[in-house]
């Protein structure tokens, strides 16, 4: 078999690389280093395939990179294939060659890594900056919707409601009945050794309508809601849906940005009403099968020993707390970038900050009406 060669010579004035041989997978480790050393200090140069005598997509890669590195080089390549179709192999591979090179491992290291605090740092300095500039361009939009209202897109506001309240209902009551089910279990189990299993119902109302309800039932709609707010106005702006927009004379904050906040800030607070109703029939459910506690007595407790003022505290944290979903997600979806990936990560960031972003939030009330002895 006959091993591949690289040879050069002169036809009419310009300068050519002879390739002969068996240029295939088995012989190209055979010339690679040669393939490496090809250099010229002519303007033009032409590649003869025509002594190959055969050639796959292995030694094509090999031309075709050649052509590549000496073109960069400011070389003029041709090839020259008087017999096949080898040259039409070899320029579907140079097509396909990678034109960015791999980025490389960052490099390890004290001083590296406090680099990569100090880019993060910037970074999250400018998202904050960012995201205040969103939040006033949409309460702009608002106070210009109040002041004409004509301007208030009533369809798309119900259909939103409907979406982020109305069908996430059975998953809100779902997971409230199944939380105080547990307080009750976990409640009674503790308060058991003391006699005192009746506090299971101070436990259970308290915990849900100051804080798990509408803290839990916030989480679910970040998920739920949050995300498909960014994958859907997102994916509009991959599609160049948005710049459409404008160039309607449409502002996408006021169509598609303040019908999903002012949907969920309406709703958040009934979805976390019916949470802690929920939540409450799981627990004196469990307190009935568990401690013998009659729901007449669980009542009577409920209505004794628990301040409205819990119930009261939960609910004004629920507008606060869908305005933060709803405009994260919403700032998430403005700041993708051309692809389908680009989506997926700002969605996952939404979900990721609207539910931090709730629990400081929530971390910050508890504080505040603490203060104020509530």
């Amino acid at each position: 078999m006959n091993a591949p060669t690289l040879s050069f010579g002169d036809e009419n004035g310009a300068r050519v690389l002879r390739l002969s041989g068996l240029l295939d997978i088995e012989h190209t480790d055979a010339v690679q280093a040669e393939f490496a050393r090809v250099d010229t200090d002519v303007d033009r140069l032409a590649i003869n395939l025509d002594g190959l005598e055969a050639l796959d997509t292995s030694g094509a890669w090999l031309v075709a990179s050649l052509k590549a590195r000496l073109e960069g080089q400011g070389v003029s390549v041709s090839l020259i294939d008087a017999t096949s179709n080898r040259a039409a192999l070899i320029e579907t591979v140079y097509a396909a060659l990678p034109t960015e090179e791999g980025i490389e491992a960052p490099p390890g290291g004290l001083v590296p890594w406090i680099a990569s605090v100090g880019v993060a740092t910037a970074g999250a300095g400018a998202s904050i900056i960012s995201l205040l500039s969103f939040i006033g361009e949409v309460l702009s939009r608002f106070v210009f919707g109040v002041v004409r209202p004509r301007r208030w897109r009533a369809a798309a506001l119900v259909s939103q409601m409907q979406e982020v309240g109305f069908n996430a209902i059975p998953i809100v009551v779902l997971m409230s009945f199944l939380i105080g089910v547990v307080l009750s279990f976990q409640g009674a189990s503790q308060l058991r050794q003391f006699g005192a299993e009746v506090f299971v119902v101070d436990l259970i109302a308290i915990s849900i309508m100051r804080e798990l309800g509408i803290l839990l039932t916030s989480i679910i709609v970040a998920g739920r809601s949050g995300s498909a707010f960014t994958a859907s106005i997102g994916s509009m702006k991959v599609r160049e849906e948005l710049d459409a927009m404008r160039t309607l004379g449409l502002d996408p904050i006021e169509v598609l940005v303040l019908p999903r906040v002012i949907a969920l800030v309406i709703m958040l607070p009934i979805l976390g009403f019916i949470a802690n109703i929920s939540g409450l029939l799981g627990g004196a459910l469990m307190s009935w099968a568990e401690l013998g506690v009659s729901p007449s007595m669980f009542v009577t407790r409920l209505q004794e020993n628990t301040d409205i003022w819990h119930l009261i505290i939960g609910m004004v944290k629920a507008p606060f707390f869908a305005a933060i979903i709803a405009i994260v997600a919403c700032w998430q979806a403005m700041q993708v970038q051309g692809s389908a990936d680009s989506v997926g990560r700002h969605t996952t960031k939404s979900v990721v900050q609207s539910i931090f972003l709730v629990i400081v939030a929530d971390a910050v009330f508890s504080i505040f009406f603490a203060e104020l002895g509530l």
